[in-house]
């Protein structure tokens, strides 16, 4: 089963500052029937303004991934962390029993990013916050774990949760194949790009919710740009 979610049919607000579109149930924006995919409860497909940005703000329990798609964010916590993510690059930030921090756009551009909320597997640890560079020619036809939980994904950015985060480019015309083990939940998003996904059509930035497939081919229709999260139920 896969079931594309449009872009036009996400929830979201906009602030001026900040342009966000919400793939689930987040804030103002409550849909009973988008409260989450499996332990996935957050996808944001936020735009920041030049020179602005989310202030100190706290979170608990809870795995947040950072896609950085266009520009880039500079996070500062209350654990004296400080650093710029760039385009194509991930920071993971895993509140465990509490963190405070802030994100902002310090660029002269437009920011673009998804972020991603992961449940963790046990509630409490110790926060932590870390970024990687991902060079897109690394994921170029493949898809490539960002962040991960699982065993053997070591080169990964840790997250507390069985759960993948993965990247990957393609030019048009090229395909990638993803494998899910047993009784698992998909997510997918086409950063840029047209893209099929087992033959269903995806426009850039619209949802694919993936269930009971054991197997994804993707197809670039255009020059495209993906993000999946695989993670249990």
């Amino acid at each position: 089963m896969i079931e594309r979610r449009p872009f036009n049919s996400l929830g979201g607000a906009n602030h001026g500052w900040l342009d966000a579109k919400h793939h689930f149930s987040f804030a103002s924006y409550h849909d009973a029937a988008r409260m989450g995919w499996g332990a996935l409860r957050v996808w944001n497909d936020d735009t920041i303004a030049a020179n602005t940005g989310f202030p100190p703000h706290p979170h608990s329990d809870m795995e947040i991934i950072t896609y950085v798609r266009d520009g880039a964010i500079t996070h500062q916590d209350n654990l004296g962390n400080k650093g710029r993510t760039i385009a194509g690059d991930v920071q993971v930030m895993s509140a465990g029993t509490g963190i405070q921090h802030a994100e902002y756009n310090l660029e002269p551009d437009t920011t673009r990013i998804f972020q991603i909320w992961i449940i963790p597997d046990a509630r409490g640890g110790a926060p932590t916050w870390g970024s990687k560079p991902f060079p897109k020619g690394e994921r170029s036809g493949r898809f490539v774990t960002l962040a991960s939980g699982i065993a053997g994904d070591e080169d990964a950015l840790p997250i507390r949760a069985q759960a993948r985060v993965l990247g990957l480019t393609l030019g048009a015309g090229e395909t990638a194949e993803y494998a899910f083990g047993e009784n698992r939940y998909g997510y997918l998003v086409p950063a840029k790009g047209a893209i099929e996904v087992n033959g269903v059509r995806l426009e850039a930035r619209d949802g694919a919710a993936i269930r009971n497939e054991g197997a994804i081919t993707v197809k670039a229709l255009d020059d495209a740009e993906v993000v999946l999260v695989d993670s249990a139920p």
